[in-house]
């Protein structure tokens, strides 16, 4: 589809209907079942919404939030609103209410939609502090408190009153008011790392995204159907899932919820889906665990079926090289093995879309492997999202691709890749300091170190700032380290430390699910997980397995101590951002008696060597 020919995303949703009017548009659960709505029915409830702004008082330019998981009301508050002249602000579903009036008060939002009640109950507590709040609206029903009163989008949109053909003109002729310069949204960043800053994306920064993304990975889009989990408020699932979906007429459902992906991948039956690396370390690791309790004669085919795939996607994929005899061998064991781990995802499954992260190279290529190829891609909320992506007729599995066309990106002297291009943001809202500080001379300061080979393949290292330099004047790329931690069948998380220091340090969350089997094979006394990774046993076995790790690496890069931490690291507890990319200095902080000790007892006092 040729996105850029038309003024804006609803422009192209408003053609849609009358090109795929009776087709499923998007799904969603409710009651225990999946529900859908054509695209004439989603048109519909997104009119009707945008006449229920406009009566509000909405005009031209106003912020509207939206404090929602992903639902079928999201959705169509993001398009009501575009549709009415708004801009939408969304806000993760797992923040506070102190972090949700903070975004409100900094964009002036004078609505905010909160999909539930426990949404509703944290703008409740802190109504004092967003005192420009007018009108809250809830996608759920209940009553809300006489002094900050919540109506439902039913109520807003006056589904009982059918629209006018006077309305619809009116709205359509807002529509048509809408230019590619328009702004989209204000998109603020997570705040890993500081304040949040509000991103200015305009209509033509996502719109040029999803159509270059789309050539460059080269396949074909009629009739998908994508799975939605990541959320929506984040650049990444909104661009290449749920906009592209609907931009191209096909079918977008969202999962209830990121626990039930796979029981929702069984009953969706989804053809692609976009994800971050977390989903995929998950995979690989549960497809081994079951390898491995599998009897001696599945285990010995299953190992021929990957080292057949492996030297079969090298050579299709990667060296270009004539394939001969492997590609029936590759066949023979796709039928008997490979296909039934696809069927577990609902056998449908075309490709995956890839960021947030890099993904490890031996997840990635194990993914190409059992047939479900993961196109890595890389890029930021500054840049709506994708600045480089993997394509089907050519990959490189630790690499995330080659840069989109009409842009540019080069290397400062530190590594640090800065881009231009037309999908570069506008700005960050009502923060010159910040706008300048990030951009010069239209380039975008990424804050990654990457590096570029031969043919064009774009490979990060790491946050620049998270380089690690270690007392010894060693630079190391603490990510690499973690990821082949993260492999390891009894580790969740992994976090490694070192600036300034002599040696580096790490600590590990347990697979807690693993460890209480483990625990229970071998009959391991204990009260609860705090007692069991400190069990002597458990202490042994990371030991091991650490020492097995370290000689992959010179020995500046060798972890020397380390501590298991008693719980996996999460969104609630703050350790994780909404997309599961570890937020280090929040870990550091929390856990920096830890760490410190790590160092200052040499790792004793309770904590396990990782080498003698």
């Amino acid at each position: 589809m040729n996105v850029m020919s038309y003024k804006s995303i609803p422009a192209i949703l408003k053609d849609n209907v009358a090109k795929y009017g009776k087709k499923t548009a998007i799904s969603y659960k409710k009651r225990g079942t999946f529900l859908s709505l054509t695209y004439e029915e989603f048109y519909e409830r997104v009119l009707l919404l945008a006449r229920g702004l406009g009566k509000a008082g909405i005009k031209d330019g106003d912020r509207v939030v939206i404090f929602s998981e992903n639902r079928l009301g999201w959705a169509i508050s993001d398009f009501g609103i575009q549709c009415a002249g708004g801009i939408t602000v969304p806000i993760y579903a797992t923040n506070t209410g102190k972090q949700a009036a903070y975004i409100i008060n900094h964009c002036g939002a004078k609505i905010v939609f909160a999909s539930t009640r426990g949404q509703y109950e944290k703008l409740l507590s802190v109504k004092d502090e967003i005192p420009g709040v007018e009108l809250v609206i809830s996608y759920d029903r209940f009553i809300g408190d006489r002094s900050f009163p919540v109506y439902t989008q039913y109520q807003l949109s006056e589904v009982s009153t059918p629209l006018t053909q006077e309305d619809q003109d009116q709205i359509e002729q807002q529509i048509e008011e809408i230019t590619q310069e328009n702004l989209i949204t204000v998109i603020y960043t997570s705040g890993t790392t500081g304040v949040p800053k509000g991103v200015l994306l305009t209509q033509r920064n996502i719109m040029i995204n999803a159509e270059y993304g789309l050539n460059q990975l080269g396949i074909p889009q009629e009739e998908q159907t994508t799975l939605s989990f990541l959320p929506l408020s984040h650049v990444l699932e909104r661009t290449a899932g749920y906009y592209v979906t609907l931009l191209n007429g096909n079918h977008i459902a969202f999962a209830e919820e990121a626990a039930k992906v796979m029981e929702n991948m069984v009953e969706i039956r989804p053809t692609n889906m976009v994800s971050v690396p977390r989903l995929f370390e998950k995979i690989y690791s549960r497809i081994y665990e079951n390898v491995r309790q599998a009897s001696p004669l599945k285990r010995r085919l299953f190992r021929k079926a990957v080292d057949v795939g492996r030297q079969y996607v090298n050579k299709k994929y990667v060296t270009k090289e004539p394939l001969g005899l492997l590609n029936l061998q590759y066949r023979f064991f796709d039928r008997l093995v490979f296909k039934k781990i696809r069927d577990r995802f609902g056998g449908r499954l075309r490709y995956f879309l890839c960021g947030g992260a890099p993904l490890d190279k031996t997840i990635n290529e194990f993914m190409w492997i059992i047939g479900i190829p993961v196109y890595n891609g890389y890029g930021l909320t500054e840049t709506s999202p994708g600045i480089t992506l993997s394509s089907a007729g050519e990959v490189r599995f630790d690499s995330v691709g080659k840069v989109f066309k009409e842009t540019e990106i080069k290397f400062e002297s530190d590594g640090e890749l800065v881009v231009r291009g037309p999908q570069v943001m506008k700005g960050y809202y009502k923060n010159d300091k910040a706008t300048s500080e990030a951009m010069e001379d239209g380039w975008f300061k990424t804050g990654d170190i990457a590096r570029i080979d031969e043919d064009g393949f774009v490979y990060i290292v790491d946050r620049k700032k998270e380089i690690i330099v270690t007392a010894g004047g060693k630079n190391i790329a603490p990510q690499p380290i973690e990821n082949e931690l993260k492999l390891d069948k009894y580790v969740s998380e992994a976090i490694v430390f070192g600036d300034r220091k002599p040696y580096l340090v790490a600590l590990l969350t347990p697979n807690i699910e693993r460890l209480i089997d483990l625990a229970r094979k071998e009959r391991l006394d204990y009260i609860d997980m705090e007692g069991l990774v400190s069990h002597s046993r458990i202490k042994q076995i990371y030991l091991e397995r650490i020492t097995r790790l370290n000689k992959n690496f010179p020995p500046y890069k060798t972890i020397k101590y380390f501590s298991v931490l008693p719980s996996e690291f999460s969104i609630e507890g703050g350790e994780l951002t909404p997309t599961l990319k570890m937020k280090r200095k929040v870990i550091y902080e929390k856990y920096k008696g830890i760490v410190d000790d790590l160092y200052l007892n040499n790792g004793n006092g309770g904590i396990t060597p990782a080498e003698k």
